[in-house]
């Protein structure tokens, strides 16, 4: 069991904010600032060095946080092992997940709440980036599992496939590009387009689909970036240019009529979906949210 001594550095490190780990640990700025000193003391070391209103781990910290990191994860699935010999609904522990927009807004949802009702107990957390930055913050160690659209070559991180997902050019309803569902390939370098930001999933899905046909973004008539699906969705709602979405982002936009897929010849986006895992720290709660979400989706 962690003490609040480092407990209180821990999230000092995390957060680089006396304030801010005092709020998340509920006790005052004051008595972190104490656990930090006696920490200090104890370890007849400086763990942090301060400038203005600036911190930064020294040596000392840096060796500190990584190994308390690995505590922590080892402290958190103990507890939820044991815990969970009483029964599901006893059960207790910590989730922390990461996942790219897509699957965050509209494939995860339905998990959570069932994982919730199976594990009331368990609290999760759930950061919601683009798939680099997801990939980013599990090798920080600041989510365990992650889920993303892109499987990486990084030998430390575990892939196990998940979902597939297919991406569509859609356009709105009231955009002149609706007034035909079908073109050929090269009609779309005369189109204006709308796309997500460098290091989103649904990016580098599209990059990868056109560059079989030859075809790079910087032949493409880019007319705005946007971080996110729902800003890429409503931007698209609103103007006359083509983009691209999962076909689980936009059902009921298509169901009521108010984006229209079209057709490229020769042109189809697929993609599959991934947890990853750090190697090597595969945990039984892991474990168990991996096998609900199959399950909710029908898989084997």
């Amino acid at each position: 069991m962690l003490s609040i001594r480092h407990l209180a550095f821990f999230e000092v490190a995390r957060q680089k904010s006396f304030s801010r780990a005092g709020e998340e640990l509920f006790i005052s700025q004051p008595s972190v600032s104490a656990h930090i000193k006696a920490l200090e003391e104890q370890y007849k070391t400086q763990l942090f060095e301060r400038n203005g209103i600036q911190i930064e781990l020294t040596a000392a910290g840096k060796l500190l946080y990584k190994r308390l990191q690995e505590v922590k994860r080892i402290q958190e699935d103990t507890e939820f092992s044991l815990s969970v010999l009483h029964g599901k609904e006893e059960a207790s522990g910590q989730l922390s997940l990461g996942a790219s927009t897509t699957a965050a807004l509209y494939i995860l949802p339905k998990v959570l709440s069932a994982f919730h009702k199976e594990f009331p107990k368990v609290d999760v957390s759930l950061l919601n980036r683009n798939s680099e930055i997801v990939l980013e913050a599990l090798l920080n160690k600041e989510i365990n599992l992650g889920v993303s659209e892109e499987k990486g070559k990084l030998t430390n991180i575990t892939y196990q496939p998940f979902l597939e997902d297919i991406i569509i050019p859609v356009c709105s309803a009231a955009s002149p590009l609706a007034r035909a569902k079908s073109y050929p390939l090269k009609a779309m370098l005369e189109m204006p387009i709308a796309i997500r930001e460098r290091g989103s999933g649904t990016h580098e899905a599209v990059k990868r689909a056109l560059a079989r046909h030859k075809i790079k973004p910087e032949m493409l008539h880019i007319k705005v970036r946007l971080g996110g699906t729902e800003a890429l969705k409503n931007f698209l709602l609103e103007s006359g240019s083509l983009g691209f979405l999962s076909t689980r982002a936009i059902a009921k936009e298509l169901q009521h009529g108010e984006l229209k897929a079209l057709n490229f010849e020769g042109l189809r986006i697929e993609r599959t979906f991934y947890f990853m895992q750090r190697k090597g720290e595969s945990s039984q709660l892991n474990t168990q949210f991996i096998k609900m979400a199959r399950r909710i989706y029908n898989l084997k």
